[in-house]
């Protein structure tokens, strides 16, 4: 035992000296993922040279090796699959190199490879554009290692849905394409929960008009969320507003924020509102405020104030929205509060 452990313990000198070769720095691979060293086997020249052949210049390499030292783990033929995999939705190498320099784990996540081309082509068939799909690719892996009936049975709920809501079928594969491309998450949930999540809101009375419009509002989010918390958020804030049953709706169609933020995070939302100065009245009047972090909202009070406008007498309108549109409306607050009174190029009526 003692002697297995200090074998495993010990770097392989090959290993190092490849990637010694390639200004690989390798104290960042051994504070990062040190076993990789220690492995017997490892196909450093060959994963560079596959590299190298795509366009990527020596600093690249390194940097990949570097942020993914797992990468060197994986023999040549692998890789190669996994770049013709993703060719089928790159322009071209260049554009690959780039994607793999960003997202080297998403790229060397060799496991589910059958998985992740069936799911390509199922997505490509579906009507996705291929830049959407090498987008799922890096900041969604995930949804590639599900089994791709899984993927397509979730779509196909989604689609029965839409219908039974009264969604048109001419409309349906766009708004399908939306959805997915505003979360593609929504594919790791099974079809159940969709099912249970879109009976909760029927059961609350929200007809099926002001379903389609929540889930579109929500971008998909409804899904990752379950009954239990949608109904602790919505009582939550039928008591703190203290409105009936359709007040909420109303309240809810129009920030479903309601609906799917937790109590916990409501709260506090509500708490640094409040501390501010504002009141309930006011926060009920523009919900879409409990959208924005505590410290988005003391920066953008800050910065309101430091031109005279009081927010606790206003409405939250100014405070509302993403951040290019609070820029714009503080654009326009500012060049209100420093328009001359008087327009110096219109004449004087002085009398004699």
């Amino acid at each position: 035992n003692y002697t297995t452990d200090t074998k495993s313990r010990q770097e392989n000198k090959k290993t190092l000296e490849s990637l010694y070769s390639l200004s690989v720095d390798i104290t960042k691979i051994r504070r990062l993922k040190e076993w990789v060293l220690h492995q017997d086997v490892a196909y450093v020249k060959e994963i560079a040279g596959i590299l190298q052949e795509m366009g990527a210049d020596e600093t690249t390499v390194a940097n990949i090796i570097e942020r993914c030292p797992e990468a060197i783990l994986h023999t040549p033929a692998e890789i190669n699959s996994q770049r013709a995999l993703w060719q089928l939705v790159c322009q071209n190498d260049k554009q690959l190199v780039k994607l793999i320099g960003q997202f080297p784990e998403s790229f060397f996540t060799t496991d589910y490879h059958q998985n992740q081309k069936a799911n390509i082509l199922f997505f490509q068939e579906l009507g996705l554009k291929n830049n959407i799909i090498t987008r799922f690719l890096t900041s969604a892996p995930n949804i590639f290692y599900n089994p791709v009936e899984k993927n397509k049975n979730v779509i196909e709920t989604l689609q029965r849905n839409y219908l039974n809501l009264g969604g048109s079928e001419a409309n349906m594969k766009i708004w399908i394409l939306k959805l997915l491309s505003q979360n593609p998450f929504i594919l790791l949930n099974t079809s159940t929960a969709i099912q249970e999540n879109l009976e909760f809101l029927q059961k609350n009375d929200f007809t099926d008009q002001e379903v389609l419009q929540l889930l579109s509002k929500l971008k998909g989010f409804i899904f990752q969320l379950n009954s239990t918390t949608m109904e602790k958020s919505m009582l939550f804030s039928k008591k703190v507003f203290k409105c009936s049953d359709q007040e909420l709706k109303q309240l809810v169609l129009k920030c479903p924020a309601l609906l799917y933020y937790s109590v916990p995070i409501l709260e506090e939302r509500l708490e640094g509102l409040l501390k501010e100065g504002i009141s309930i009245a006011q926060i009920r009047e523009t919900p879409m405020v409990l959208e924005l972090t505590t410290q988005i909202v003391q920066y953008r009070i800050k910065k309101l104030s430091a031109l005279g406008y009081d927010i606790k007498s206003g409405n939250l309108e100014s405070l509302n929205g993403t951040k290019k549109d609070f820029e714009v409306s503080f654009g326009k607050i500012q060049s209100k509060r420093e328009r001359p009174i008087f327009n110096p190029v219109a004449p004087l009526h002085i009398e004699d």
